[in-house]
Protein backbone atom coordinates (compact mmCIF):
# COMPACT_ATOMS: atom_id res chain seq x y z
CA UNK A 1 0.00 0.00 0.00
CA UNK A 2 1.36 3.45 -0.90
CA UNK A 3 1.74 5.83 2.02
CA UNK A 4 2.32 9.33 0.60
CA UNK A 5 2.38 10.90 4.05
CA UNK A 6 5.53 8.92 4.92
CA UNK A 7 7.19 10.12 1.73
CA UNK A 8 6.29 13.71 2.53
CA UNK A 9 7.61 13.46 6.08
CA UNK A 10 10.78 11.74 4.86
CA UNK A 11 11.34 14.55 2.36
CA UNK A 12 10.85 17.17 5.05
CA UNK A 13 13.36 15.45 7.31
CA UNK A 14 15.81 15.10 4.44
CA UNK A 15 15.47 18.78 3.55
CA UNK A 16 16.25 19.71 7.16
CA UNK A 17 19.75 18.28 6.66
CA UNK A 18 20.31 18.93 2.95
CA UNK A 19 23.99 19.27 3.54
CA UNK A 20 24.15 15.52 4.13
CA UNK A 21 24.15 14.87 0.38
CA UNK A 22 27.41 16.65 -0.46
CA UNK A 23 29.96 14.26 -1.96
CA UNK A 24 33.24 13.58 -0.15
CA UNK A 25 36.62 12.55 -1.53
CA UNK A 26 38.33 9.26 -0.68
CA UNK A 27 42.01 8.58 -0.07
CA UNK A 28 42.14 6.49 -3.28
CA UNK A 29 44.74 4.26 -1.73
CA UNK A 30 47.34 6.98 -1.36
CA UNK A 31 50.02 6.75 1.30
CA UNK A 32 48.81 8.24 4.58
CA UNK A 33 50.22 11.71 5.21
CA UNK A 34 52.17 12.76 8.28
CA UNK A 35 49.28 14.79 9.69
CA UNK A 36 47.02 11.72 9.79
CA UNK A 37 49.76 9.62 11.35
CA UNK A 38 50.05 12.22 14.10
CA UNK A 39 46.28 12.09 14.74
CA UNK A 40 46.38 8.30 14.92
CA UNK A 41 49.18 8.63 17.47
CA UNK A 42 46.88 10.64 19.74
CA UNK A 43 43.89 8.25 19.71
CA UNK A 44 45.24 5.73 22.27
CA UNK A 45 46.17 8.66 24.50
CA UNK A 46 42.50 9.63 24.85
CA UNK A 47 41.99 6.64 27.17
CA UNK A 48 42.63 6.45 30.89
CA UNK A 49 41.52 9.97 31.87
CA UNK A 50 38.87 10.82 34.45
CA UNK A 51 36.32 13.54 33.73
CA UNK A 52 33.61 15.03 35.91
CA UNK A 53 30.63 15.91 33.70
CA UNK A 54 28.28 18.49 35.23
CA UNK A 55 25.01 19.27 33.54
CA UNK A 56 21.44 18.48 32.59
CA UNK A 57 20.72 14.76 32.43
CA UNK A 58 18.00 13.45 30.09
CA UNK A 59 16.42 10.09 29.42
CA UNK A 60 16.05 9.62 25.67
CA UNK A 61 13.30 7.18 24.71
CA UNK A 62 12.79 5.80 21.21
CA UNK A 63 9.46 4.23 20.26
CA UNK A 64 9.59 2.46 16.90
CA UNK A 65 6.68 1.23 14.85
CA UNK A 66 5.93 -0.10 11.38
CA UNK A 67 3.76 2.17 9.22
CA UNK A 68 0.82 0.08 8.04
CA UNK A 69 -1.87 2.52 6.89
CA UNK A 70 -3.15 6.07 7.13
CA UNK A 71 -5.31 7.02 10.09
CA UNK A 72 -8.99 7.80 9.51
CA UNK A 73 -8.78 10.35 12.33
CA UNK A 74 -6.07 12.62 10.91
CA UNK A 75 -3.60 12.73 7.97
CA UNK A 76 -1.00 10.70 9.85
CA UNK A 77 0.36 7.16 9.57
CA UNK A 78 -0.73 4.45 11.97
CA UNK A 79 2.30 2.72 13.48
CA UNK A 80 2.14 -0.82 14.79
CA UNK A 81 4.49 -1.03 17.75
CA UNK A 82 7.79 -2.85 17.11
CA UNK A 83 10.12 -1.97 19.96
CA UNK A 84 11.19 0.64 22.50
CA UNK A 85 14.63 1.46 23.86
CA UNK A 86 16.35 4.06 26.04
CA UNK A 87 19.68 5.84 25.91
CA UNK A 88 21.21 8.38 28.30
CA UNK A 89 20.95 11.90 26.85
CA UNK A 90 21.80 15.51 27.61
CA UNK A 91 24.99 15.76 29.68
CA UNK A 92 25.09 11.97 29.85
CA UNK A 93 25.95 11.84 26.15
CA UNK A 94 29.41 13.46 26.40
CA UNK A 95 29.99 11.27 29.46
CA UNK A 96 29.07 8.21 27.38
CA UNK A 97 31.50 9.29 24.65
CA UNK A 98 34.28 9.63 27.23
CA UNK A 99 33.66 6.08 28.45
CA UNK A 100 33.51 4.70 24.89
CA UNK A 101 37.01 6.08 24.25
CA UNK A 102 38.45 4.40 27.32
CA UNK A 103 38.04 7.20 29.82
CA UNK A 104 36.11 7.35 33.08
CA UNK A 105 33.18 9.71 33.59
CA UNK A 106 31.33 10.67 36.76
CA UNK A 107 28.20 12.79 36.35
CA UNK A 108 26.71 15.48 38.55
CA UNK A 109 23.10 16.25 37.67
CA UNK A 110 19.46 15.80 38.64
CA UNK A 111 16.79 13.14 38.34
CA UNK A 112 13.30 13.08 39.76
CA UNK A 113 11.87 10.47 42.18
CA UNK A 114 10.14 8.68 39.33
CA UNK A 115 10.32 5.75 36.92
CA UNK A 116 12.20 7.71 34.22
CA UNK A 117 14.78 8.68 36.86
CA UNK A 118 15.31 5.06 37.86
CA UNK A 119 15.54 4.09 34.19
CA UNK A 120 18.11 6.82 33.54
CA UNK A 121 20.27 5.72 36.47
CA UNK A 122 20.12 2.18 35.12
CA UNK A 123 21.15 3.37 31.65
CA UNK A 124 24.09 5.33 33.08
CA UNK A 125 25.40 2.23 34.80
CA UNK A 126 24.79 0.10 31.72
CA UNK A 127 27.12 2.22 29.58
CA UNK A 128 29.77 2.56 32.28
CA UNK A 129 29.04 6.08 33.57
CA UNK A 130 29.45 6.58 37.32
CA UNK A 131 26.20 8.13 38.67
CA UNK A 132 27.70 8.86 42.10
CA UNK A 133 27.12 12.62 41.77
CA UNK A 134 23.46 12.44 40.74
CA UNK A 135 21.05 14.26 43.06
CA UNK A 136 17.35 13.39 43.39
CA UNK A 137 15.15 16.50 43.22
CA UNK A 138 11.80 15.66 44.80
CA UNK A 139 10.20 18.82 43.44
CA UNK A 140 10.47 17.94 39.74
CA UNK A 141 10.33 15.04 37.33
CA UNK A 142 13.18 13.59 35.32
CA UNK A 143 13.68 15.31 31.98
CA UNK A 144 12.83 12.91 29.16
CA UNK A 145 12.53 13.09 25.39
CA UNK A 146 10.36 10.55 23.57
CA UNK A 147 10.92 10.16 19.84
CA UNK A 148 8.26 8.45 17.72
CA UNK A 149 9.95 6.68 14.81
CA UNK A 150 8.50 5.00 11.71
CA UNK A 151 10.41 2.03 10.36
CA UNK A 152 10.34 1.37 6.64
CA UNK A 153 12.60 0.58 3.72
CA UNK A 154 15.18 3.27 4.58
CA UNK A 155 18.37 2.44 6.46
CA UNK A 156 17.20 4.31 9.56
CA UNK A 157 13.69 4.93 10.94
CA UNK A 158 12.18 8.35 10.24
CA UNK A 159 11.29 10.55 13.20
CA UNK A 160 7.64 11.65 13.11
CA UNK A 161 7.35 13.50 16.41
CA UNK A 162 9.12 14.20 19.69
CA UNK A 163 7.53 14.67 23.10
CA UNK A 164 9.62 16.47 25.74
CA UNK A 165 8.92 16.36 29.46
CA UNK A 166 11.02 19.16 30.94
CA UNK A 167 10.95 21.50 33.93
CA UNK A 168 12.99 24.71 33.42
CA UNK A 169 12.40 26.25 36.85
CA UNK A 170 15.33 27.63 38.79
CA UNK A 171 16.88 25.23 41.26
CA UNK A 172 15.63 25.06 44.83
CA UNK A 173 18.27 26.39 47.22
CA UNK A 174 18.80 23.07 48.99
CA UNK A 175 19.07 21.18 45.71
CA UNK A 176 21.59 23.69 44.36
CA UNK A 177 23.65 23.37 47.54
CA UNK A 178 23.66 19.58 47.19
CA UNK A 179 24.83 19.85 43.57
CA UNK A 180 27.65 22.17 44.64
CA UNK A 181 28.65 19.73 47.37
CA UNK A 182 28.81 16.91 44.82
CA UNK A 183 30.95 19.03 42.48
CA UNK A 184 33.37 19.89 45.28
CA UNK A 185 33.51 16.26 46.36
CA UNK A 186 34.40 14.83 42.95
CA UNK A 187 36.64 17.51 41.38
CA UNK A 188 39.74 16.35 43.34
CA UNK A 189 39.36 12.83 41.88
CA UNK A 190 39.34 13.76 38.17
CA UNK A 191 41.60 15.23 35.49
CA UNK A 192 39.05 17.67 34.06
CA UNK A 193 35.60 19.18 34.54
CA UNK A 194 33.24 19.30 31.54
CA UNK A 195 30.02 21.31 31.84
CA UNK A 196 27.20 20.38 29.46
CA UNK A 197 24.62 23.16 29.70
CA UNK A 198 21.29 22.20 28.13
CA UNK A 199 19.56 25.15 29.82
CA UNK A 200 17.28 23.13 32.12
CA UNK A 201 18.64 24.37 35.43
CA UNK A 202 21.58 22.31 36.66
CA UNK A 203 24.31 24.63 35.34
CA UNK A 204 23.28 27.58 37.50
CA UNK A 205 25.74 30.43 38.06
CA UNK A 206 26.55 29.10 41.53
CA UNK A 207 27.12 25.53 40.35
CA UNK A 208 29.29 26.70 37.45
CA UNK A 209 31.40 28.92 39.70
CA UNK A 210 31.82 26.09 42.19
CA UNK A 211 33.06 23.84 39.40
CA UNK A 212 35.46 26.48 38.06
CA UNK A 213 36.90 27.53 41.43
CA UNK A 214 37.32 23.93 42.61
CA UNK A 215 39.04 22.96 39.37
CA UNK A 216 41.26 26.05 39.29
CA UNK A 217 42.40 25.46 42.87
CA UNK A 218 43.70 22.06 41.81
CA UNK A 219 44.99 22.89 38.34
CA UNK A 220 42.26 20.93 36.53
CA UNK A 221 41.15 21.55 32.95
CA UNK A 222 37.69 23.16 32.56
CA UNK A 223 35.69 22.76 29.34
CA UNK A 224 32.11 23.60 28.42
CA UNK A 225 29.48 23.16 25.76
CA UNK A 226 27.80 26.46 26.59
CA UNK A 227 24.73 26.17 24.32
CA UNK A 228 24.62 29.95 24.07
CA UNK A 229 25.14 30.96 27.73
CA UNK A 230 28.72 32.09 27.11
CA UNK A 231 29.11 34.87 29.70
CA UNK A 232 28.57 32.36 32.49
CA UNK A 233 31.74 30.51 31.49
CA UNK A 234 34.37 33.24 31.71
CA UNK A 235 37.68 31.64 32.69
CA UNK A 236 37.03 28.19 31.24
CA UNK A 237 39.89 26.68 29.23
CA UNK A 238 37.89 25.41 26.26
CA UNK A 239 34.52 26.84 25.24
CA UNK A 240 32.37 25.33 22.49
CA UNK A 241 29.37 26.80 20.72
CA UNK A 242 27.64 26.44 17.38
CA UNK A 243 27.22 29.05 14.66
CA UNK A 244 23.66 30.04 15.57
CA UNK A 245 24.49 30.44 19.27
CA UNK A 246 27.49 32.66 18.55
CA UNK A 247 25.58 34.77 16.03
CA UNK A 248 22.94 35.38 18.71
CA UNK A 249 25.32 36.30 21.53
CA UNK A 250 27.51 38.56 19.35
CA UNK A 251 24.56 39.96 17.36
CA UNK A 252 26.27 39.29 14.05
CA UNK A 253 26.13 37.05 11.00
CA UNK A 254 28.84 34.50 10.32
CA UNK A 255 28.93 34.42 6.53
CA UNK A 256 32.61 34.48 5.61
CA UNK A 257 35.79 32.97 7.00
CA UNK A 258 36.89 36.34 8.37
CA UNK A 259 33.61 36.56 10.30
CA UNK A 260 34.38 33.28 12.07
CA UNK A 261 37.95 34.35 12.81
CA UNK A 262 36.84 37.64 14.34
CA UNK A 263 34.00 36.04 16.32
CA UNK A 264 36.26 33.32 17.69
CA UNK A 265 38.89 35.87 18.66
CA UNK A 266 36.33 38.07 20.39
CA UNK A 267 35.03 35.16 22.48
CA UNK A 268 38.54 33.95 23.22
CA UNK A 269 39.58 37.29 24.71
CA UNK A 270 36.31 38.42 26.30
CA UNK A 271 35.85 35.10 28.12
CA UNK A 272 39.51 34.60 29.00
CA UNK A 273 39.53 31.17 27.36
CA UNK A 274 42.54 29.27 26.04
CA UNK A 275 40.62 28.00 23.02
CA UNK A 276 37.21 28.30 21.36
CA UNK A 277 35.53 25.81 19.02
CA UNK A 278 32.70 26.91 16.74
CA UNK A 279 30.79 24.05 15.12
CA UNK A 280 29.47 24.88 11.66
CA UNK A 281 27.24 21.98 10.57
CA UNK A 282 28.00 21.07 6.93
CA UNK A 283 31.08 23.32 6.99
CA UNK A 284 32.86 21.45 9.78
CA UNK A 285 34.22 23.58 12.61
CA UNK A 286 36.53 26.47 13.43
CA UNK A 287 39.04 26.57 16.26
CA UNK A 288 41.10 29.42 17.66
CA UNK A 289 43.60 29.13 20.47
CA UNK A 290 46.15 31.25 22.27
CA UNK A 291 49.43 30.97 20.44
CA UNK A 292 47.93 28.74 17.75
CA UNK A 293 45.94 31.15 15.62
CA UNK A 294 42.72 30.42 13.76
CA UNK A 295 41.93 27.27 11.74
CA UNK A 296 38.90 26.12 9.75
CA UNK A 297 38.48 22.34 9.54
CA UNK A 298 36.06 21.19 6.80
CA UNK A 299 33.58 18.47 7.78
CA UNK A 300 35.29 15.08 7.78
CA UNK A 301 32.17 13.23 6.59
CA UNK A 302 29.58 14.95 4.41
CA UNK A 303 28.08 12.06 2.43
CA UNK A 304 26.88 9.60 5.09
CA UNK A 305 24.90 11.76 7.50
CA UNK A 306 21.78 10.15 8.95
CA UNK A 307 21.20 11.72 12.37
CA UNK A 308 23.00 14.79 13.75
CA UNK A 309 21.62 14.30 17.27
CA UNK A 310 24.38 14.61 19.85
CA UNK A 311 27.24 15.39 17.45
CA UNK A 312 28.12 18.47 19.50
CA UNK A 313 28.35 16.31 22.62
CA UNK A 314 30.89 14.13 20.85
CA UNK A 315 32.92 17.18 19.84
CA UNK A 316 33.27 18.52 23.40
CA UNK A 317 33.97 15.05 24.84
CA UNK A 318 36.74 14.21 22.37
CA UNK A 319 38.27 17.68 22.52
CA UNK A 320 38.33 17.50 26.33
CA UNK A 321 40.11 14.13 26.35
CA UNK A 322 42.62 15.32 23.77
CA UNK A 323 43.43 18.45 25.76
CA UNK A 324 43.91 16.40 28.93
CA UNK A 325 46.33 14.21 26.97
CA UNK A 326 48.35 17.27 25.97
CA UNK A 327 47.20 17.79 22.40
CA UNK A 328 47.09 21.28 20.91
CA UNK A 329 43.76 23.02 20.41
CA UNK A 330 43.99 22.36 16.67
CA UNK A 331 44.77 18.66 17.10
CA UNK A 332 41.96 18.29 19.65
CA UNK A 333 39.56 19.94 17.20
CA UNK A 334 40.72 17.70 14.35
CA UNK A 335 40.05 14.55 16.38
CA UNK A 336 36.69 15.93 17.48
CA UNK A 337 35.80 16.71 13.86
CA UNK A 338 36.50 13.14 12.75
CA UNK A 339 34.58 11.76 15.74
CA UNK A 340 31.53 13.90 14.96
CA UNK A 341 31.68 12.70 11.36
CA UNK A 342 31.42 9.14 12.63
CA UNK A 343 28.51 9.53 15.08
CA UNK A 344 26.24 11.26 12.54
CA UNK A 345 26.24 7.96 10.65
CA UNK A 346 24.32 6.38 13.55
CA UNK A 347 20.80 6.71 14.96
CA UNK A 348 20.23 9.00 17.93
CA UNK A 349 22.72 9.85 20.64
CA UNK A 350 25.74 7.83 19.53
CA UNK A 351 29.37 7.38 20.56
CA UNK A 352 32.64 6.69 18.80
CA UNK A 353 35.13 3.99 19.81
CA UNK A 354 38.92 4.18 19.36
CA UNK A 355 38.77 1.75 16.41
CA UNK A 356 35.99 3.75 14.74
CA UNK A 357 37.85 7.02 15.23
CA UNK A 358 41.01 5.50 13.76
CA UNK A 359 39.05 4.26 10.74
CA UNK A 360 37.61 7.75 10.20
CA UNK A 361 41.06 9.36 10.33
CA UNK A 362 42.52 6.78 7.95
CA UNK A 363 39.71 6.85 5.39
CA UNK A 364 38.35 10.41 5.26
Amino acid sequence: MSLPIIGIISQLLTNETDWCTVERSDNNGQVMDTAKEELLHWIPQLAGHKVLVVGDLFLDEYVLGQATRLSREAPIPVLEFVRRFFVPGGAANPAHNICALGGEATVVGLVGPDEPGAQLLSELERVGIDPAGVVVDHSRGTTSKTRIMAEGSLRFPQQLARIDRVDRRHLDGEVEAELIAQVQKWVPTVDAVLVSDYQTGVASQAVVQAALSSARARGKLCTVDAQGAFSKYTGFDLIKGNRQEIEAVLDCQLLHEEDYRLAGGKLLHSLGANSVIITRGPDGLSVIGHGEGYHHLPAANRSEVFDVTGAGDTVIAVATLARIAGASARTAAQLANYAAGWVVRKLGNAVVTPDELAWAVENW
